[in-house]
């Protein structure tokens, strides 16, 4: 499987890190020219990926006269994520729309943070090796849902939207009582494995595909679906104050993404080959290949139906404050495109 090796040992750092910040209550107050950012696994970061290996920050720093110190982190989770955050930590986070809404939600009037770009458009497959399981309905008591932050992260609340669907908004948790919070190798490899508790897994890029080519694995619904179509899979975003207090380094962080996600779409066979070397990824290149080519996924930084989540979390009460428009929750560098 795709970066199991030290995937426990990754987690494990970053919590500590995040609950010694929580706990210290150290908040960097970064002068311009000094940018962290946190990803987190799989290739809805390939923009990042990009960026990171063509230094595009720092490029694009220097164009306005800066040298950029970029610091570069792994968590995985939205809620470490949003941790780190708000701690003062980490200056850039990135996880999924939902993830992304309640942090922005809860912090209006304070930190007000807001997103910066969308990372892609790509659907996340919710997956099953229980034969007996062939939709949302069929699943049962004895099944358990692995996603990365269980209750509140990207496949939790897609999750939620469907069964308040299907079986009404009061009932919209119907699932939270089996689903379970593992990284995606992690429950991947369980998924494929089978002989554990783990009959489900609501994946990402890259691992749905591949545990798609186990006969004992099969796609049981796709956030396409609940969504109406191609949607944003994970965006990034930071602090009023720090897009305030840093207007050179936001711009040149900006740029780079608009940078890279042309990059990409320039050149797939490429942006695949960068993919593997940056992460170190032991995914066969044709795999990574026909991932990154699939018409599904479309590499763009302008936000797609990210407000279907706004509007139906709303009105789950998951978000107290009711978006106008995506672009309530969006800083306005993002306003150019033909976001949703």
């Amino acid at each position: 499987m795709d970066r199991l090796q030290g995937n426990k040992y990754i987690n494990k750092l970053s919590t500590i890190f995040t609950s010694a910040c929580l706990i210290l209550g150290t908040v960097n107050a970064h002068a311009e020219g000094t940018i962290s950012i946190a990803q987190q696994f799989g290739i809805g970061y390939l923009i990042l990926d990009v960026v990171r290996d063509r230094q595009l920050i720092e490029k694009h720093g220097k164009q306005q006269g800066l040298d950029i110190n970029v610091d570069w982190r792994t968590i995985s989770g939205a809620t470490g994520m949003n941790e780190a955050l708000l701690s003062g930590a980490l200056d850039i986070a990135s996880a999924g729309v939902p993830p992304m809404l309640t942090v922005w939600d809860r912090t209006r009037g304070r930190q007000n943070v807001k997103a910066i770009a969308s990372l892609g458009s790509m659907p996340n497959y919710l997956l099953s090796n229980n034969p007996k399981v062939k939709s949302t309905e069929d699943l049962s008591e004895k099944d358990r849902i692995a996603v990365p932050a269980a209750g509140v992260g990207f496949q939790s609340r897609t999750l939620q939207i469907e069964t308040a669907r299907l079986y009404g908004k009061a009932d919209f948790k119907r699932f939270d009582t089996i689903t379970v919070s593992l990284p995606h190798p992690d429950a991947s490899a369980a998924l494929i494995a089978g002989g554990s508790e783990i009959s489900t897994h609501f994946s990402s890029p890259p691992f749905q595909y591949q545990a798609l080519e186990h006969a004992n694995v099969h796609k049981i619904l796709s956030s396409y679906d609940v969504l109406g179509g191609p949607a944003t899979f994970n965006v990034l975003y930071t602090t009023q104050k720090f897009h305030d207090e840093n207007p050179k380094t936001y711009r040149a962080f900006y740029d780079a993404l608009a940078e890279a996600s042309q990059i990409i779409l320039a050149d797939k066979t490429a942006a695949a080959e960068t993919y593997i070397r940056v992460e170190k990824s032991r995914l066969s290149p044709e795999l990574v290949k026909r991932i990154v080519e699939d018409p599904e996924i479309d590499f763009t930084i302008v936000p797609q139906r990210t407000f279907v989540y706004a509007e139906q979390l709303q009105q789950l009460g998951v978000l107290k404050n009711k978006a106008d428009s995506w672009q309530d929750y969006f800083f306005a560098e993002a306003y150019n495109g033909p976001g949703s």
